[in-house]
């Protein structure tokens, strides 16, 4: 059985019966007790359930997210690599848009020796952006906590006002029939205004994002590039048959 596939069982499991047992499921799922472990790990990352001692149950309609100080502290080096070929897509005089993930956290260093105007909805984005002296416009609005992005109406209303030759942002998960989600619908509000009024629109993922689903629709699978440091190959075909996909292992 694929891994997605086994995972999607997990979940449908849990639709059922809000709780899951591991054992019931190394059982059912015919899996090692180390391959459900890994499952259930994956799936809490993406906020798609929540794990219990001895095995797991539902999420909160797949809302849960992460904070800033724990999504940096993952998969860094993928996310470095990821936004060193993101950079290299930005041009002199670009004015591009940078959302509030860990991701394009990762991009500010490679942005320094390049004539480039930033806007972002991220307090922690734009205080690096200055301390590079790089031109920077912040958003305004009320500040997220959790993820220092700056979100709601007044965000908004400002973002109507700005166009973009790129923008790049993060996503929590991509899917092949739903396309780019996240958890919170205020941040998809703002990330599918920033998409709409941008020339070229990047979502910078990495691996594990690919054939995951979050809470709040952003955008069609077409409406963006994908960049990521490789799309596994049980995908790639399939996403490549919709939308460009950048590969920082094949460069």
């Amino acid at each position: 059985m694929l891994t997605e596939e086994r995972r999607q069982k997990i979940l449908h499991l849990l639709e059922q019966n809000k709780i899951v047992k591991s054992q019931d499921l190394v059982t059912l799922l015919n899996a090692s007790e180390s391959t459900i472990r890994r499952d259930l790990q994956e799936l809490e990352n993406d906020g798609l359930l929540e794990r219990i001692h001895g095995g797991a149950k539902k999420g909160q309609l797949l809302g849960f997210e992460q904070n800033m100080s724990e999504k940096t502290l993952k998969n860094v080096q993928e996310k470095q690599t990821i936004a060193r070929l993101a950079a290299q897509l930005i041009n002199d005089d670009d004015v591009i848009y940078l959302d509030a993930g860990s991701t394009t956290l990762e991009m500010i260093p490679y942005l320094q020796e390049k004539k480039v105007t930033v806007v972002t909805n991220s307090v922690k984005h734009a205080a690096s952006l200055v301390d590079l002296q790089l031109p920077t416009i912040i958003l305004g609005g009320q500040v997220k906590l959790s993820t220092n992005a700056v979100l709601g109406n007044s965000t908004i209303s400002q973002l109507k006002n700005f166009y973009f030759n790129k923008v790049f942002m993060g996503m929590n998960g991509v899917d092949l029939n739903r396309g780019f989600t996240t958890p919170d619908p205020e941040e998809a509000a703002v990330k599918r205004l920033a998409m709409a009024n941008a020339e070229e629109s990047f979502v910078l993922i990495d691996h594990s994002k690919f054939n995951k689903l979050s809470f709040t629709s952003v955008a069609p699978l077409e409406a963006a590039t994908i960049v990521t440091e490789r799309c596994p190959l049980e995908f790639v075909t399939d996403y490549r048959e919709r939308t460009t996909i950048k590969e920082a292992a094949i460069q």
